[in-house]
Formats: C-alpha cells, structure tokens, sequence
C-alpha cells in the first residue's frame, strides 16, 4: 500500500448546504452523509466563489478566484490552456499520482457536446455532462446504458432548450430546469441505468485497476444531480409526500425586490414568481429525493473503501459547486444572486487518524481546498494560490484567530446573457453586502436578525455605516482577488 494518500474528491451539482439530516435538516433522509459528518471536518459556512458552474469548478480546481484564472462564466470554448499547470490533477499527475474523473468536468461548454480538453491531469476519463437525452457524442454513461441492450433514447429525455430565450425561462422547461413527477408506470431515469449509479460503478472501476504498490490516486467523481430538471426516480420520490415539506423560504415583499432586480437586467434563469407557482413544495420532494439517491451511491464508495482496506489512507472530500435556490424568494436555480441557498455549501473532508472530526461554523471558500490538499500531501503551494489553507483546522487547531474574517463571491457575466450583469458578494460573520456593478444598486442583510435575508437594508439611513464600511472592506478584498506575482527576482 501507498504510504501517500489517495483521494476521493466527490462533487454534487447544485447541492445547497442545508439538505442534510445530521446539521439539521429533519425533513431529508442522508444516513450516509449523517455517518460521514461523525468522520469529518465539518464545515457549516463554505461559500463557492461563483454561483455557476464553470467558474466555480475552474475556481475550487486551482485555488484560484474565477477572474484571476480568466474563467468567468459557462460557454468557454475551452480552459485557458496558459493555465492548465495550475489545474490541482494536472500537478498531482505530474507527483506521481494516478488522476480519474468520472461525469462532469465543466471547465468549458459542454453545449451539446463532449467538452473540450486541455492537459488537466486526468488519465482514467470517464464523460458524462448529465443524463439528459441527445447528447451521446463522447458521453461514456450514453455508452454504459448502450452496452445494455438498451436504447438510450427509452431512457433518457431530451433537454427541451434551444434559445436564450429559454433559459431565461428554464424552470418551465421540463427537460432542463423543470419539475418532472415519476409514477410506478411512468419513471424518470430508473436507479440501475442512472448517471448517479454509474458513477459508483466506474469509480469503483477505476479504484479496483492495476497500478503500482506505491502509486496513489486522485478520483474526482462528479455526478450531475442534484442538479435540475427535478427528475428523482419514482423509487426515491414516492419517500417524500410533499404537504409535510416546508417549502421555500419566502415572503410577499420577495417578489417585489425581485421584480426592481429584473427591471435592471440582473441575469437570473427565470423570472420570479409565487413559490406556488413553481410547485415549490414538490420540487423541494424532488430535490430532497435526488439527494438521498446520491446519498446511497456515496455510501456504497464509503462501503468498498472500508471492505478494500483502503479507507484509513483516503483523504474523502464532499462538496458542491454551489447551491440552488428552490423557490425561496420567488426563484429557482440559478444566476446571478448572492443568497445563502445559493452560494453557501456542503464541505466535508475526512482522513481517518489525521482529521479531527468536528463540526466547525468558520468562514472558509473553495479556493481553500486547493491550498489545503497541498498542505496535507506535504507539497509547496505554488504561488498562483489564492486560497488559505485549512490544514490547522482540519487537525482540531483551536485558533484564537479566525481562518476568514469573510468571505467573497463573483458573478462576472457568468451567464453569457446580453446585459452582462457583473456582481460581487462580500459577507462577514454579521453582515453580507452585494454590489451590482454600474446599476446602482446593491443589497444588504443583517444575517444575525435576518439569517435567510428578506429584509434588505441597503436604503435604510440608520445603516448607511454599515454599509460604507462594508464597501470599502469589499472594494479592497476585490484589489487583493488576484493572483501573486511570479517569484521575485531582484530588489527593484
């Protein structure tokens, strides 16, 4: 065996931080994730740096912010090949470690399409965007099913999008961000041919393949749910009846705030709307299905780590690449807002004998995961790094000092829409401040009095030094997001 550790990088799509038994959700069922929260560092408040996909993963696979590595929204042709060395599997590979991903890559468009590549460090290399219908060039899942004698068009449904004009209306598009209810005669994807399944099968593939005693492994298994359509298969979504769900987080002052950011051209997904018309409360059965489904497949890799003997030399990630909004305020998906729902994640990391676990409410981003992986492999962070290590906390280091007195999240015309909404979130333990660039307009919330922020104080006189405070300490956290410079030769 390997004295260096393998890794297990699991990432969900669109998962937001609060669907989780064991933190606090009564109304989902995630024994495995429930089990792995008493093995793990537990991070309650991790904050992606971008509330869209492509950003966020080129964001959490460097260690870098979405604008210092140049990659901003979705639609890239392809990753900056200027900046492939800084891609965490690329330099891994080139440390002896043997790199596979399994599903979603998403570090350019994957637009009806197998994305393009550049040297990112993955060997083994298992595509699949997404279980959506149509799209079978390259996409090994559309193989998997295939190779079943089954015809991959009985099973998965087409994405129902084809302008911008729908996806600025996806919600009411069933096949790409819409609700589509599963009976016992009528199925989504069943379990046994799902992307989710497949991705354990492959991944346990790819950790049973010869490779050297003493050669580790990184695996990044990465399906695409819980993200829209919402399509649980029957059998996880007849578990959850959903009158006894709570449903969005929402007030009627909501859609009036709403409607003054959609009068600006603020880019969201969809326009926003009385939860009920969004079905709200069973999409939220839906999502919550999706999740316990994932929670199964992640704990059958949990399972073989521990039957192979593996497991006490695996350091285990779980996160998300950012959340999903589920009706609260009036939306759902995504775009360009700054809520917890949408830009607050699950961030779990274990590594049995080195990891204290505990469930800690410091601030930390995803760019800290990078610097973090470093550190326990006992490599240098190169000093492109913008992320701060958590290795201390990880080890139970009870600091005097926070790790992060806040945190910050970019929305740079992510979503390749007309207006080109540039946005920035700066959130303290207290307070969270947004700026929408050039539209005069920005938000505040006082997240100790008003934790899921319907009460926008931005406007209100008696907060105008709070709010002058947090734009200088935003404005200076926006000058400092950049990359260090290449190591320094001389004095001058």
């Amino acid at each position: 065996m390997t004295t260096r550790p393998n890794i297990l990088w699991y990432c969900a799509d669109q998962q937001r931080f609060d669907t989780i038994a064991a933190l606090g959700n009564e109304h989902i069922n995630t024994p495995n994730l429930d089990r792995f929260v008493g093995e793990s560092a537990v991070f309650t408040h991790a904050f992606c740096q971008s509330p869209i996909c492509t950003p966020s993963r080129a964001s959490f696979l460097t260690g870098m912010y979405p604008s210092a590595v140049g990659v901003n929204g979705n639609g890239f042709h392809k990753f900056p090949r200027h900046y492939e060395d800084r891609l965490v599997p690329h330099r891994l590979r080139n440390a002896g470690y043997d790199c596979g991903l399994i599903g979603k890559l998403h570090l350019a468009s994957a637009f009806l399409r197998r994305e393009e590549r550049v040297d990112d460090g993955y060997d083994y290399f298992q595509y699949s965007h997404d279980h959506k219908g149509g799209n079978e060039r390259g996409n090994e899942y559309v193989e998997w099913i295939k190779a079943q004698g089954i015809d991959h068009n009985t099973v998965l449904r087409a994405r129902g999008i084809a302008s911008l004009d729908d996806y600025r209306n996806s919600q009411e598009h069933k096949g790409f961000g819409g609700f589509m209810e599963p009976t016992a005669e009528n199925d989504n994807v069943p379990p046994h041919l799902h992307q989710t399944h497949w991705c354990t099968e492959k991944a346990i593939e790819f950790i049973k393949r010869n490779r050297e005693p003493d050669k580790p492994w990184l695996l990044s298994v990465n399906p695409f749910d819980p993200h829209p359509p919402f399509d649980a298969p029957y059998e996880y979504y007849r578990r959850y009846d959903p009158a006894t769900l709570p449903g969005a987080r929402f007030q009627d002052s909501d859609i009036a705030h709403q409607r003054q950011l959609e009068a600006a051209n603020i880019d969201f997904q969809n326009r926003a709307r009385h939860p009920d018309q969004l079905q709200h409360k069973h999409i939220q059965a839906s999502y919550y299905a999706m999740i316990e489904f994932l929670d199964e497949e992640f704990g059958r890799l949990l399972d073989y780590l521990d039957d192979s003997g593996q497991r006490e030399n695996t350091i285990i990630i779980f996160m998300s690449d950012h959340g999903e909004m589920l009706g609260d305020h009036g939306l759902a998906l995504k775009g360009c807002r700054f809520y917890e729902s949408l830009v607050r994640v699950p961030l779990m990391i274990s590594w049995l004998g080195h990891v204290q676990p505990q469930v800690t409410d410091e601030l930390v981003e995803l760019v800290d995961i990078v610097p973090t992986l470093y550190e326990l492999l006992g490599m240098e962070a190169p000093p492109w790094v913008q992320g701060r290590s958590t290795a201390a906390l990880l080890a139970g280091d009870k600091r005097s000092a926070p790790h992060r007195e806040a945190v910050r999240t970019e929305h740079y015309a992510a979503t390749n829409l007309a207006d080109a909404t540039h946005a920035t979130m700066y959130r303290d333990r207290r307070w969270k401040l947004v700026m929408y660039h050039q539209k005069d307009l920005c938000e505040l919330y006082d997240l100790e009095n008003d934790p899921w922020e319907h009460h926008d104080l931005s406007q209100d006189p008696a907060y105008a030094n709070v709010k002058w405070e947090l734009m200088r300490k935003s404005f200076d956290a926006t000058v400092f997001a950049r990359p260090a410079q290449t190591d320094r030769y001389g004095p001058f």
